[in-house]
């Protein structure tokens, strides 16, 4: 049984964005160099970071959240998540935040 193709395009633009981030020159310029349309690099960017429908979580209060990975391993000793609420608000949650903190901020967010 073979991959299914829109997963293999998945595969391949989530290779394309990573290495755009990474070069150091305008997404514009990017996608003239690799003959790619920009609304075509763009709808793929908002489309992958959407999580599928299985992965997003119930907060308490009946919102619903997800998870998106902020940065992968070796960019930045910081990272940590990002959280992303129903009503698309994004909270970044850096590597070391203490509980106490994390807690008083989800806190009102519910209010």
């Amino acid at each position: 049984m073979g991959t299914r193709p829109g997963a293999e395009k998945a595969r391949y633009w989530r290779k394309v964005i990573h290495e755009a981030t990474r070069s150091g020159v305008s997404i514009r310029e990017f996608c003239r160099q690799r003959q790619l349309t920009v609304s075509q690099f763009y709808w793929w960017q908002r489309r992958l970071q959407q999580p599928p429908p299985r992965a997003k979580k119930r907060v308490s209060g009946g919102t619903s959240a997800s998870f998106v990975l902020v940065s992968e391993a070796g960019q930045g000793s910081d990272a940590g998540i990002e959280l992303v609420l129903g009503d698309g608000r994004r909270l970044r949650i850096h590597k070391g935040v203490d509980e106490t903190t994390l807690r008083a901020v989800l806190a009102a967010l519910e209010n």
